[in-house]
């Protein structure tokens, strides 16, 4: 058998979507696996977070977010995409699945919140963990956001990994967990989609990831890592993803 090649009909695009207080940045050691592949990887940033966190302001919506990633599919001509959303990335990846289906061919939730129409994150979450959060947004700079939580509280607990979240992470919006989610269609909207759940479980996504466990046209994963899995485990967050692209693939022999 000759060694596999890659040519333009064996590369899969990727598009990564961080979640609450992250940035592209946390994506940094999956891209680099994905693109050794010979794979395309893009890594946006939501409004106010990370690279972009000079624009954290009270306006920031789950609009915004969306926005924010549907525009990169829309000015990168990207088509054919594997859309992976981490944790609240995953409202944003269920309204891109939502507005713009016909460019993505596979939708992934890593330990994605996930939120139907008309609901808001701080609707579905637990409500002492809302009910934190909001607290600790009022005491916040002009109670604009919510502080970021320890490494721990992501499952990080290697002490190079948490000093880098500890270096990375910004505070997040609150207003994007106040504001209400649009959709026309149902979660997925019909779209190829993996949930990938992690072990131990992250307790505020208990609810959800028990709902997803329930969809029967939607495949169902668990990994060992921590709730950052693309942080403390990406080789097998790499894998997973380079996995679920392989049928959308065209293999040389």
């Amino acid at each position: 058998m000759k060694p596999r090649t890659t040519d333009t009909t064996d590369t899969a695009t990727f598009v990564l979507l961080h979640g609450a207080w992250h940035g592209a940045w946390c994506w940094k050691h999956v891209s680099a696996r994905l693109r050794a592949a010979g794979h395309k990887v893009y890594t946006p940033t939501l409004t106010g977070l990370g690279e972009r966190s000079h624009l954290l302001g009270p306006n920031i919506t789950l609009e915004t977010c969306a926005l924010d990633l549907t525009n990169v599919f829309l000015w990168e001509d990207l088509r054919d995409v594997v859309l992976v959303g981490h944790s609240f990335g995953g409202i944003a990846a269920s309204a891109a699945a939502d507005r713009i289906p016909e460019r993505i061919k596979h939708l992934v939730f890593l330990d994605s919140l996930i939120i139907q129409g008309g609901q808001s994150p701080f609707s579905v979450v637990p409500a002492d963990v809302a009910q934190a959060r909001r607290e600790l947004a009022r005491q916040s700079p002009g109670g604009l956001s919510i502080p970021v939580p320890p490494p721990e509280a992501f499952g990080v607990t290697d002490a190079a990994d948490a000093q880098w979240l500890r270096e990375k992470c910004t505070p997040h919006p609150v207003s994007t967990y106040e504001s209400t989610l649009t959709l026309q269609h149902p979660i997925g909207n019909g779209l190829p989609t993996t949930y990938v759940a992690v072990r131990p479980e992250y307790a505020p996504l208990a609810a959800v990831r028990q709902w997803a466990r329930t969809r029967q046209d939607w495949n169902y994963l668990e990994i060992d890592a921590g709730h950052d899995a693309m942080v403390t485990s990406p080789d097998t967050v790499a894998d997973l993803l380079l996995h679920v692209a392989a049928p959308l693939q065209a293999h040389v022999e």
